[in-house]
């Protein structure tokens, strides 16, 4: 039973703690429900066991029938050729056979829309390798006057093969000319340094052959992927997925090896040979190595190696070619003790096979840290918190909210006056660990709200009176601080125990899912199975003050403006994002702080409205994304005046996000040697650091903290 309560939620990982479902629920799951054949294949008890989850358990399920087999057609497709530029109309003419046949797929009859796709795609794939090459063999004109449409959107897919060449053309076209202009820039630079006259240069045709050269690599690369790892199970899995993100974007499915690393992401460990790869010239190559790892330990892994092939103990090598980096990963790693067999090409060209016996590796840099920031005024305590981690599997394992309390522990014996959170760009993890956090800083009470599809709301409580942290409290969040993290922000919001200083709003991720195995005969509380799993959306969050953060996120009591304003990246962006609506409010009494927190926002307020460089943000971001809705021009001297307005920008940009002067960021006592005996690591963490001495975004939060450090002394004298 300890395992049916690990649940999970995020808007990446989504882990999340939910009532056990009643078994009533899974009366429909006793029959696969095949129609006419048997026995059903894979994809069969796949799709079908996939089909009875969503319409019995889904939160909000939409109907399966013909309308939703319509959708998933047209999904489906642009989902495997996302550009347009391997299918012909005539392609998908011929496959509107299936347009309303895909709903009695999922509820039980055979799957036939896939094989007949991939047989398609296959054959397609092919051709389109062959136009790349043709097209790439001969120079481009770049003096043309013609545009090319890069947002798929836009496209229809080709109507014949003239059409989906030049759509090639113009592609490959474009590609090349922005490696040309690239390279020609380069050469120029070179030669206005090259006071010694030793840089050779290049003619525009030779730089233009060069850049070609350079996109047939990329090419070549891709098609490789394409026919070495896009295989007709990956196509299905894709399947599978264009049909559950179609309930809602958060409900997916993880084939075993995905899920499996889907739970070492969370648990910030997993059982590998601890060396991190970097994907370089189409080959999987070792970037650093593990102190006291697998790969470390046994002399023969180099950086600079290439993975050429992984095998499982005596099973056949896997060869990587066309293999993305985290593809890679998932062969690398599993169960620990067991034989990893790695065929290494080393640096001066010969290949060695090695075996490895993986280990625990523990990714302790994504856990909770912090550092002090010294303003003059005040001492701030910082702690970055990059998700909502928990290892539910080992009662030993990393916790963020254990981590954060240690953390805080750490800065109060530093007797630093204010806290700074950092929840940007943390996706959510665990709702048990989230709550947990809020009551480091508040007495008791209510902390977030669920209702499952019954319309059932609970209350999940923080019950410890005890409070470790007191002070000054600010929270940084941006448009990617979704599901827990804005459960965390929304509940400092309510009772006023802080402030939230970033983007307008969060991401807006109120929905819970929970993991489920697919394999019936190993019972449907399993969350992993041989035939995969399933992260099913069954409840939705609501805050304390009753209204969902579904959509609408958490808005900032500080406003600061950022690069990511105004694109389009949030879940309201998403057609298939469930909508916002409220419950009744909780009961609970509202943080003291002891003095007017709306001194506090407007002071800062006024300082971010009056900052050249935030108001300079605001309005270079909103024209950086216009221009994301633009055709490209192919004509040279069009495309480097557009070119040279968007990287002018763009430095403009970078050179704002530098602090006139530098934040006094202090290592922390307790942690000055904490990777004493792995420079990497140490190198690493002083990054960190460095990276936060620039950061105008925890500039004004310190500012904020200090502000409220101010008003308390105030308010105490008074």
């Amino acid at each position: 039973m300890k395992k049916v309560l690990q649940f999970m939620f995020s808007k990446r990982s989504l882990p999340f703690l939910i009532v056990v479902l009643a078994g009533a629920l899974f009366i429909g799951f006793q029959s696969l429900g095949t129609k006419g054949h048997n026995p059903p294949t894979k994809y069969e008890k796949i799709l079908h066991n996939v089909g009875e989850m969503l319409d019995q358990v889904h939160y909000s399920p939409k109907a399966i029938n013909d309308s939703f087999s319509r959708e998933i057609f047209k999904k489906y497709l642009v989902a495997i050729d996302p550009d347009k530029n391997f299918f012909l109309q005539s392609d998908i003419n011929q496959l509107k056979m299936y347009e309303t046949k895909l709903d009695d797929e999922i509820l039980g009859g055979p799957v036939q829309f896939v094989p007949a796709v991939a047989e398609i795609f296959k054959k397609r794939v092919a051709e389109a390798d062959s136009i790349t090459k043709l097209l790439l063999s001969k120079p481009f004109d770049f003096k043309a006057n013609e545009e090319v449409v890069l947002d798929a959107e836009k496209l229809d897919f080709p109507k014949d093969e003239a059409e989906r060449k030049d759509m090639w053309r113009k592609r490959l076209k474009y590609m090349v000319l922005e490696r040309y202009v690239d390279m020609q820039d380069t050469q120029e630079k070179n030669k206005a340094n090259d006071k010694d006259k030793t840089v050779v240069l290049k003619s525009n045709e030779q730089l233009e052959s060069d850049a070609r050269d350079r996109v047939q690599k990329i090419m070549n690369k891709t098609f490789d992927r394409y026919k070495f790892k896009f295989s007709v199970d990956d196509q299905f899995n894709t399947y599978v997925n264009t049909i559950t993100t179609s309930m809602d974007p958060h409900t997916s499915f993880f084939p075993p090896v995905d899920k499996r690393y889907f739970d070492e992401q969370m648990s910030g460990r997993f059982f590998g040979i601890g060396a991190s790869l970097r994907e370089e010239d189409g080959g999987i190559k070792v970037m650093t190595l593990v102190t006291g790892s697998p790969a470390w330990k046994s002399g023969q892994v180099a950086v600079g190696d290439i993975i050429a092939k992984v095998a499982q103990g005596n099973g056949e090598a896997v060869d990587l070619t066309g293999y993305a980096v985290e593809d890679a990963v998932k062969l690398i790693r599993g169960d620990k003790g067991t034989e990893v067999k790695l065929t290494l090409k080393k640096t001066d060209g010969s290949m060695k096979v090695i075996s490895l016996i993986r280990d625990e590796i523990v990714q302790d840099e994504t856990f909770a840290r912090s550092t002090i920031v010294d303003n003059g005024k005040s001492k701030v305590g910082y702690i970055y918190l990059p998700e909502f981690y928990a290892d539910f599997d080992n009662p030993k394992g990393a916790r963020c909210s254990a981590d954060v309390a240690k953390e805080l522990i750490k800065l109060k014996e530093q007797n630093v006056d204010g806290v700074v959170l950092d929840l940007r760009n943390n996706g959510g993890g665990s709702l048990f660990d989230v709550v947990q956090m809020v009551g480091l800083f508040i007495e008791d009470g209510p902390i977030v709200q669920v209702k499952d599809r019954d319309g059932k709301p609970s209350i999940l409580r923080d019950r410890d009176k005890n409070i470790l942290y007191d002070g000054p409290l600010a929270v940084m969040v941006n448009e990617f601080s979704a599901s827990a993290s804005e459960i965390f922000a929304a509940a400092i919001q309510d009772y006023h125990r802080g402030v939230i200083i970033g983007s307008t709003s969060t991401y807006g991720k109120g929905t819970v899912q929970r993991n489920i195995g697919l394999d019936k005969e190993t019972g449907m509380f399993s969350s992993n199975s041989e035939l995969g799993t399933i992260k099913l959306t069954l409840q939705k969050f609501y805050r304390i003050n009753g209204g969902s953060t579904q959509l609408k996120g958490v808005s900032s009591d500080v406003v600061l403006p950022d690069v990511f304003e105004y694109s389009k990246l949030r879940e309201k962006d998403d057609p298939d994002a469930l909508p916002w609506d409220e419950i009744q409010k909780a009961d609970y009494n509202t943080w003291k702080p002891g003095f007017d927190m709306n001194i506090v926002y407007n002071n800062s307020n006024g300082r971010v409205n009056s900052n050249p460089a935030f108001n300079e943000i605001k309005t270079d971001t909103k024209w950086l994304a216009d221009q994301n809705d633009k055709v490209y021009s192919l004509n040279i001297d069009k495309f480097r005046e557009e070119k040279k307005n968007i990287s002018t920008t763009v430095k403009k940009l970078e050179a704002l996000n530098k602090l006139p002067k530098e934040l006094d960021v202090v290592t922390l006592p307790q942690d000055a040697n904490r990777y004493a005996n792995d420079k990497d690591r140490q190198d690493r963490f002083k990054q960190w650091q460095k990276s936060l001495k620039n950061d105008i975004y925890l500039n004004e939060a310190v500012n904020v903290v200090n502000d409220m450090v101010v008003q308390r002394n105030l308010a105490k004298a008074k």
